[in-house]
């Protein structure tokens, strides 16, 4: 089965949180990509590729998601 990304706030496995504001393109790649900004600090828009922002990784032992859904709540967004 494969992971969807949704809009939404979403809590990185170090404990940061992040809007997702869906998914784009590379246009050279066709790469899918993640786009999303921190709720702290300057706010900046990043872009990842989507198979990594939805990806698992180990923890402490466990394997967790590198990105875990929170809520779908966007107040101030772009």
């Amino acid at each position: 089965m494969t992971k969807e990304l949704k809009r939404g706030k979403y809590q990185h496995y170090k404990g940061g949180f992040y809007e997702v504001y869906g998914v784009s393109r590379h246009s050279e790649t066709d790469e899918l990509l993640a786009v999303y900004r921190p709720l702290y600090g300057s706010r900046e828009l990043w872009v990842r590729p989507l198979n990594m922002f939805l990806e698992s990784v180990e923890f402490d032992g466990e394997k967790i998601d590198r990105f875990k859904y929170v809520n779908s709540d966007l107040e101030g967004a772009l």
